[in-house]
């Protein structure tokens, strides 16, 4: 199919799925911006079509001529087909410039009227394919979009390859898709212009595959089925949604320990080469995929004697991967176990569980292959499973846990001791610690449909609460039916009360009353002789007395950390090792608090307690931030928040912290992406608590954009939201500094001074020293803007030297960078190479690059006048991709948010900036702002 390009459309028109295709549509997109070529590579069902279709509609329109075509494998037999989609539409416009044989031979091969073939043919093709390339191009440029190259007929790929090797300098580009297993892309390689970037997709991540799922509207699933999806899929978009679509469409989701219905569709897919297997082979491969981890060994402790041979055979049909080195058996892909596993008649399957049920050397996998060989309730099947989710938790891995519970679950009997619900809550509760709370929530409600026990219905009520995260406005209900299946008895009431104490820190926003709460629970808690309740409690009144800056956290905190302890509560992100944690860290003893932390996260990351190793990764992540190991701080910010996606948990909390580390280290238009994420997050939640620390995040990255007036904004709601929650400890947040900067460059000097006076005076009774010293720096630019440029100087001086000793390193080069612009006010030379040179040692990229603006702004003379802004109506004479950027640069926009918005590169965005520059006869950003100022003020 042919379109030609006269006219136009929204710039951001494109298919919308390139759902973790960020990356390599970016890097396509500047290759084909750049005049090159794009193959698109990858196995069947990775989504090169749907990029190709992206990318097509999003850089298509820039192209006078493109020329379709998309191949399949029933017609490529059929000679020129491909040659006749491309130049179909076009041969009456460019037949009349061939020479009379290229015109015959082209004519022929498109239309079928004469015999046409590259034997007789051949040169005279070739030459006619290149010279109506270079016709059409001569009157713009070309852009050729073919997909499916493997199915392309062989007279067509011949004469497009020709084509394509010698178009040289004409503008003419290739877009091209082709179905590859593994590298084996070099003969279309081959086949393309000497230019042509080859971009091979590859599989989605766990997060995407939900996102993708979501797009397609299968949000009801929960994440363990998810994490099912993504494994069995492979990562494979194709393959995912429609798994996604047969979970859709079952009524009864698969039960613990069995797999995900495999459609018709993929079977047909995986399994075609089944047929070529002997019966023994596929019954050796039905064991195989009914074992965790198969090898050689195990398939013959498992009764199939010709192993080796069997396995051999099925790898030479590509169903197994073949292992050079080691025993496993390994699967080509696992959607092929799936749908062999799910093709396979029950009676089959529980034979081959109970083959792996003695054959098995690890007991969690004989426990539960056992399981899934017995129909119906067993005692003795119950008790081993219950053995086995014990050493699963053990060995840190409750999800397994959560699965062989389940099990237990089902073949205890209704009177058993313990009996089927008791199973299911220690189910809910290892679901709970793996992350997977929408599981845990499930399987406590069920429980709640039928249990009568007040005991297992006040667990239940705990776990439903427990899987509302920050949500627990949510579940207000919750509470009053808690609080009377509890009745009287302290144990349970305490169970209740610690929950009520969180909902009135976030819900209520009420940092005394939650205190209060906390020191009841962890009284009932100590009549009842529940010690693990009592220590959380404890623990988590010491972290509130320590937030609100109360006198009594030290003693609260020792009270936590008394014998005997609680190994859960010592590690939990809730426990005692943490409120000493943030006490450590509020004090200024940032390497104690590292090391602290550090050892907490190794700790949980041995039992698999998801959340609190989302929350630790966080934790150390701020501990580098204000170390100034802002590099450090990014990685690891970035890796709690994915963690935190992929786990649906503490989402607002990591998207705060990963802003700040953004906005000191990384990408200051995502850092303001990222907070106003957490903001919106925690006011959808109710939680007013986080929403003063996305805000703060939100008002920092604001001020390091170089938006004044908004940060002034966002850090006033911050004060306000603490006034009211009762907090007075400025290290809880260390936003004043900020906000008292942040007024000085707005013009509102008597403010900033009355927030450093009120902040500094709750700091001394506390001992904040690193607080004072940035009140300090701050209270030098109030100085500085009433005229005291001596007074400022002196005491930015010692602001700097007081940081470096404390160790805050980014706030010790901030100090640095106030320091040498109030120089610059002064006659005399002016460096600004210390700043750079503690930002540089910090990787805080987003403030060297202010430095670096600064510089280039510092006049070479001290009488310099600032450069001439041009007349407001100057930008009329710049092209039109420099009028837009121009214009967003006005707006406030970093350069990789034009980026995004125009779909061009950073690296173009800079260069279309320098010739801005030199075309209005300005040096930086500041003056096209100034020039905005102007066209407003007209």
């Amino acid at each position: 199919m042919t379109v030609r390009r006269d006219f136009t459309e929204p710039a951001r028109c494109r298919p919308d799925l390139v759902i973790g295709r960020e990356e390599l549509f970016t890097a396509a997109r500047d290759q084909l911006a750049r005049g090159g070529s794009v193959l698109l590579h990858g196995p069947a069902g990775i989504g090169k079509s749907t990029v190709l279709r992206a990318l097509a509609a999003d850089y298509g329109e820039t192209a006078r001529t493109v020329l379709r075509c998309s191949a399949t494998e029933s017609e490529s037999h059929l000679p020129f087909l491909a040659l006749a989609d491309l130049f179909g539409l076009v041969l009456d416009e460019v037949s009349d410039r061939l020479p009379a044989a290229q015109r015959t031979a082209l004519e022929s091969a498109l239309t079928g009227r004469g015999e046409s073939t590259l034997q007789r043919d051949g040169l005279a093709l070739r030459l006619a394919v290149l010279s109506a390339l270079r016709a059409l191009a001569a009157a713009g440029p070309v852009l050729v979009v073919a997909d499916d190259l493997q199915w392309l007929d062989s007279a067509s790929a011949e004469l497009l390859g020709f084509a394509a090797r010698r178009l040289g300098d004409t503008p003419v580009q290739l877009l091209c898709a082709v179905r590859t297993e593994g590298q084996e892309y070099d003969r279309h390689l081959r086949a393309s212009p000497p230019d042509t970037l080859a971009v091979r997709l590859h599989p989605l991540s766990r997060p995407q595959v939900s996102v993708l799922l979501d797009h397609r509207g299968y949000t009801d699933l929960p994440r363990s089925t998810v994490r099912e999806i993504h494994r069995t899929s492979g990562g494979n978009p194709l393959f995912a949604l429609e798994l996604g679509r047969a979970l859709g469409e079952n009524p009864t989701p698969p039960r613990p320990g069995e797999p995900l219905p495999v459609p018709t569709s993929l079977r047909a897919l995986v399994l075609s080469r089944l047929e070529m297997l002997s019966d023994e082979a596929r019954r050796t491969l039905l064991v195989a995929s009914a074992g965790a981890r198969p090898t050689l060994a195990l398939l013959h402790a498992a009764g199939r004697e010709d192993a080796e041979a069997e396995t051999a055979q099925a790898a030479a049909l590509g169903l197994l991967a073949t292992e050079p080195e080691g025993p496993a058996v390994r699967f080509a892909h696992p959607l092929i176990s799936a749908a062999l596993y799910a093709e396979a008649p029950a009676q089959e399957r529980r034979a081959a569980h109970a083959a792996l049920s003695t054959a098995a050397s690890d007991p969690i996998e004989r426990a539960r292959n056992l399981a899934l060989a017995t129909t119906g309730t067993d005692p003795e099947v119950a008790a081993r499973l219950a053995e086995a989710a014990a050493l699963a938790r053990d060995r840190g891995a409750p999800s397994s846990a959560a699965e062989l519970g389940l099990l237990a679950a089902r073949h205890t009997p209704p009177d058993d001791t313990p009996g089927p619900d008791e199973h299911r809550l220690r189910a809910a509760e290892d679901a709970i610690t793996a992350g997977e709370v929408d599981l845990a929530r499930d399987i406590a409600r069920e429980v709640l449909t039928r249990a009568t026990v007040p005991a297992e219905r006040v667990r239940a009520w705990e776990v439903v609460i427990e899987a509302a995260g920050q949500s627990l406005g949510e579940v207000d209900a919750v509470f009053p039916q808690a609080l009377a299946d509890a009745g009287d008895d302290p144990r349970l009431l305490a169970l209740v009360h610690y929950r009520l104490a969180w909902r009135k820190l976030v819900v209520e926003g009420d940092f005394a009353e939650a205190r209060e709460e906390a020191a009841h629970t962890a009284d009932l808690a100590a009549r009842g002789g529940d010690r693990r309740t009592e220590l959380m409690a404890l623990s988590f009144q010491a972290s509130t007395e320590t937030l609100m800056g109360h006198p009594d956290a030290p003693a609260t905190i020792k009270r936590a950390l008394k014998e005997p302890q609680d190994p859960y509560v010592a590690c939990h992100h809730n426990g005692a090792g943490t409120a000493r944690f943030r006490w450590l860290l509020m004090s200024d003893q940032l390497p104690e608090a590292r090391s602290t932390i550090t050892a907490l996260l190794r700790e949980v990351r041995r039992r698999g307690m998801v959340e609190s190793e989302v929350h630790f990764q966080r934790f150390l992540a701020d501990i580098e931030l204000r170390s100034g190991h802002c590099g450090r701080a990014l990685d690891l910010a970035r890796e709690s928040l994915r963690l935190a996606r992929d786990s649906g948990i503490g989402l607002g909390a990591s998207a705060m912290l990963t802003s700040l580390a953004e906005a000191s280290g990384g990408d200051v238009g995502r850092a303001l992406v990222l907070a106003r994420e957490a903001a919106d997050r925690a006011e959808e939640d109710g939680d007013q608590m986080y929403l003063s620390r996305a805000l703060a995040a939100l008002g920092y990255a604001q001020l390091v954009a170089g938006d004044a007036a908004g940060a002034v904004g966002s850090l006033r709601r911050v004060r306000e939201l603490e006034q009211g929650l009762g907090i007075t400890d400025p290290a809880r947040g260390r936003w004043q500094g900020d906000l008292a900067e942040a007024l000085v460059r707005v013009g509102e000097a008597r403010e900033a001074q009355e927030v450093i006076d009120v902040t500094r005076e709750h700091a001394l009774r506390l001992g904040r020293e690193s607080v004072l010293a940035v009140l300090d720096r701050a209270e030098a630019l109030v100085r500085a803007a009433r005229g005291d440029q001596e007074g400022a100087l002196v005491r930015l001086t010692s602001v700097q030297d007081r940081l470096a000793k404390l160790g805050y390193g980014l706030e010790e080069a901030r100090a640095a960078f106030a320091l040498a612009r109030l120089r610059t006010r002064r006659p005399g030379p002016t460096s600004y190479d210390e700043a750079a040179r503690l930002f540089r040692r910090c990787r805080a990229l987003p403030w060297l690059r202010q430095v670096d603006a600064a510089a280039a702004d510092v006049p070479v003379e001290p009488s310099a006048q600032p450069a001439p802004v041009p007349a407001p109506d100057a930008l009329e004479g710049l092209a039109s991709m420099e009028r837009q950027v121009a214009s967003l640069v006005m707006e406030g926009a970093t350069n990789r948010e034009i980026a995004a918005r125009l779909f061009i590169s950073v690296k173009t965005v800079e260069a279309t900036l320098t010739r801005v520059y030199r075309k209005l006869g300005i040096r930086s950003r500041v003056d096209i702002v100034r020039l905005a100022a102007g066209r407003h003020a007209k």
